[in-house]
């Protein structure tokens, strides 16, 4: 052929193949599509068909499980009818026996009392001694099962099924049936009835299926409990399953259904399978880059997000971020231990947010809106606010705030930066205690060191007046007189000189207590301590018009103390409730001085109590007054030391004793403390 063809026709012969090679091209595609159009109209009415054959079995399927709810609900009537009349035992199983000839899927009656003890039973004439060879007894769980369903939802309840082997080496699959009879509102007994699984299936469904159907009882992983149909005559099958769902038990119901599948010429699918196969290696491949490449990414992404998670769970300063409506939308761990919420109870949160204290809610909120309308900026160095944890414990915080902005650079919200200062605040309290108890310290020594002045300086007139109260007493004595009035002047000079003495005692007790020497202590009647300072009580509740009652009872044993000491307690308990009444304004005052012993009681050191109280009837003691009533230099009164109720309580403690207040009913404020009793 090449040396019969000429150089020159060469071009005029291209020319003519090349309509004739597209022209086939044109043919063969065209063939291809209709090749492919019938490929796809044939697997299109392949489909069609398969999907109308489904559809079929679906509907009996259906209708198969809606007859045998049927069936079951009609045997529920029939047994609830086996017990009217309050039948006996043997009227009972005459009836059963007459029931279960007429329903083959019964294998056994029984009429169980309300502890499942069985009354009576009945046997099915089709499935003889379906027991026999199991036992009643060893299915006793399962019936017990059943009926507590059934007295739960007061209705029928089944079990779920087992197994009864025969005699002959088969079995049948069966489950129980429990109804309650009800009596007077209680239940007096229950009805048994065995189902057997297969002859449902025969009974109800098997007249309605085709001889190319199969109907059978599984379970959920697909194990058959019963079966009726016909073996597989056919290469395609058809599934349709409806779930059987029963009081107390569960079952799928299966239908298949066999088909000759239609034939596919082999070539066909051949080609359209390798072309699909060949289409899908390409898609595979380029998925394989593409997921190589976003897994690349992803593990990138991955260790970004854990170097971010290890460094937020690194840091001890609470993360918070905001959007623009003020509902939060990231939280780290710090932020959540420190107001004791978990990221799940925060996220998504409004406002208010829940670790606002609520008598701040108002004032934060406030805050917030003015924030979120851009009119202020947040300071760069932060501002402290109050936060309340979940069990409502409050803690000061500092809060630093910064805009959030995208990659876009537009602001999407708000990130804050919290800082826990409780414990800078701690610090700064405990110095600031510590200053104030230097101040303390140093005013103390002060004291003591006037203290010990005074009382060096005011011995001297005091020794002065007791010397010239005894020589005027002397005068008066040796002029012998019957004038009332020179005896009331006597009175008075003795008076004098008790009061100079005592005076003296005060200041020596005072000086020793400074000093803190050790006390001299000896036993003193609790009566005759009420009796030293009643003078002075007296006179100052004359000037105060208050009346004064005193308790005590007889018989009380003597205390071991410091009589000067608490003698002076006494009195400035005394003087500090007539002035609270007379600042109170009180109609009738009353001030009431009480000497009690402790009912016997013994401390660890086996001593015993005798308890002093001073009540009145003013207006009590204020909450916020009443943490500070006993620290120095602490007084609600304008000419006032604060060093009252300080020293008093020393006192009492340096006794072994204690000192306290609780309020008064139904007004006023009662002191109490203790002091030991002299052993025998």
């Amino acid at each position: 052929m090449s040396a019969g063809v000429s150089p020159m026709p060469v071009p005029v012969t291209r020319t003519r193949r090349f309509p004739a090679r597209l022209r086939w091209s044109l043919w063969v595609l065209l063939i291809a599509l209709v090749a492919a159009l019938l490929v796809t109209l044939v697997w299109l009415a392949g489909r069609y068909e398969a999907s109308q054959v489904q559809s079929k079995l679906d509907r009996d399927t259906a209708d198969a499980l809606s007859d045998i709810r049927s069936a079951l609900n009609r045997n529920v009537q029939v047994l609830q009818a086996l017990h009217t009349g309050n039948p006996r035992a043997e009227s009972w199983r005459d009836k059963g026996l007459v029931l279960l000839r007429e329903r083959r899927e019964w294998v056994r009656l029984e009429w169980r009392t309300a502890e499942l003890g069985t009354v009576i039973a009945a046997d099915s004439p089709y499935h003889a001694a379906a027991f026999s060879r199991l036992g009643r007894e060893n299915t006793q769980t399962e019936v017990a099962l059943a009926c507590a369903s059934a007295r739960r939802v007061s209705g029928p309840a089944y079990s779920s099924s087992y197994f009864l082997p025969g005699v002959d080496g088969m079995g049948v699959e069966v489950m129980d049936l429990c109804l309650p009879q009800v009596s007077a509102g209680r239940i007096a007994g229950y009805v048994v009835a065995t189902y057997a699984l297969g002859e449902i299936l025969t009974t109800v469904v098997g007249p309605l299926i085709s001889r190319s159907q199969e109907v059978s009882f599984t379970e959920a992983d697909g194990t058959r409990l019963a079966m009726y149909g016909i073996a597989r005559r056919a290469s395609r099958v058809f599934t349709s399953q409806q779930l059987l769902d029963l009081p107390g038990n569960t079952m799928v119901l299966r239908m298949d259904s066999w088909r000759a599948a239609p034939d596919v010429f082999p070539n066909v699918l051949t080609a359209l399978v390798t072309a699909m196969s060949i289409a899908l290696v390409m898609v595979l491949v380029l998925l394989g880059r593409d997921a190589r490449r976003r897994l690349r990414a992803e593990e990138d992404l991955a260790d970004a997000l854990a170097f971010r998670k290890a460094m937020e769970d690194s840091l001890v300063t609470g993360l918070r971020a905001r959007d623009l409506r003020a509902r939060i939308t990231y939280v780290n761990p710090a932020f959540c231990e420190m107001v004791g919420f978990s990221a799940e109870e925060l996220l998504g949160q409004d406002t208010p947010a829940p670790y606002w204290p609520p008598e701040l809610a108002d004032e934060y909120l406030q805050r917030h809106e003015i924030r979120l309308a851009g009119q202020h900026a947040p300071p760069r160095e932060g501002y402290e606010s109050v936060f309340m944890r979940k069990d409502g414990s409050r803690f000061p915080v500092l809060i630093i705030e910064a805009p959030l902005i995208n990659h876009d650079g537009v602001q999407t919200g708000w990130m804050s930066a919290f800082l826990d200062i409780s414990e800078q605040r701690r610090v700064e309290e405990m110095s600031r205690a510590s200053q104030e108890r230097l101040q303390a310290t140093a005013r103390l020594a002060t004291v003591g060191e006037m203290a010990s002045l005074l009382s060096h300086e005011l011995n001297q007139p005091l020794a002065a007046i007791s010397s010239y109260a005894t020589g005027s007493m002397n005068l008066l004595q040796s002029q012998e007189s019957d004038n009332p009035a020179m005896r009331d002047i006597e009175l008075a000079m003795r008076r004098i000189a008790e009061q100079a003495e005592r005076a003296g005692k005060v200041i020596k007790s005072v000086h020793d207590f400074v000093r803190r020497r050790d006390k001299e202590r000896e036993p003193v009647r609790p009566e005759a301590l009420l009796e030293a300072i009643m003078p002075l009580v007296s006179l100052q509740a004359r000037k105060f018009g208050v009346r004064v009652e005193t308790r005590c009872k007889q018989g009380l044993p003597a205390v071991l103390c410091d009589r000067t000491m608490v003698e002076q307690v006494l009195l400035n308990l005394a003087r500090n409730a007539m002035q609270a009444m007379d600042q109170a304004g009180v109609a009738h005052p009353t001030l009431v001085i009480e000497v009690r012993s402790v009912g016997g009681h013994q401390n660890a050191q086996g001593k015993e109590w005798l308890q002093f109280s001073v009540a009145d009837v003013g207006q009590g003691i204020a909450p916020e007054v009443q943490a500070k009533l006993f620290t120095p230099f602490f007084t609600t009164k304008a000419e006032g030391m604060g060093l009252g109720l300080s020293l008093c309580r020393t006192v009492v403690e340096q006794h072994g004793g204690y000192l306290g207040f609780e309020p008064n009913q139904p007004q006023g404020t009662i002191f109490r403390f203790t002091l030991p009793v002299n052993p025998p």
